[in-house]
């Protein structure tokens, strides 16, 4: 497969279509990238605050090596089944959702057992983009050090490993 192929669909994930059903009925259509948005911001909201580019950071891990075909089909999957909970509960995308309505979904899909390792992956993510160097494109300036009074290590990689 050529490099422009490859970038393609590993671009493609976050851009590409997920079809939502309610039983065989279409409900929705919606992108990884916008669910996985908003789902950082209401797990971890200081992410935002401190802007932090989490998404930016999640196409990198998308098209990183080292990351299983497994672990990034569960991650899309993870969107998919958190929508169709949106839809069963509310009638709704979870973008579209109220903060509160978000809030009360999450608290549901925790407790299932797809539902708290896929919370767990995004939020290890999450925290990966507000932490890591700011080479991966996540740490803006440094914002998550700050936060945490940290003095990141040196020398920063030159360049991004992956």
């Amino acid at each position: 497969m050529n490099n422009s192929r490859r970038k393609f669909l590993q671009y493609g994930f976050l851009s590409s279509s997920i079809f939502l059903f309610d039983g065989c009925n279409l409900f929705g259509i919606t992108t990884p990238y916008a669910t996985i948005k908003v789902l950082q911001n209401d797990l971890v909201p200081q992410a935002k605050i401190l802007g932090i580019n989490t998404i930016s950071y999640m196409h990198l891990v998308f098209k990183h090596s080292k990351i299983s075909d497994g672990d990034k089909k569960f991650l899309k999957n993870g969107v998919k089944w958190l929508n169709e909970e949106a839809y069963k509960l509310y009638k709704r995308e979870y973008v579209k959702l109220t903060k509160h309505q978000r809030e009360k979904l999450l608290e549901i899909v925790a407790k299932t057992s797809w539902g708290e390792s896929f919370l767990y992956d995004i939020m290890s993510y999450t925290f990966e983009a507000m932490l890591g160097d700011p080479i991966y494109g996540g740490n803006n300036k440094e914002a998550g050090w700050k936060w945490l009074k940290f003095q990141g290590g040196l020398p920063h990689p030159k360049k991004v490993y992956i």
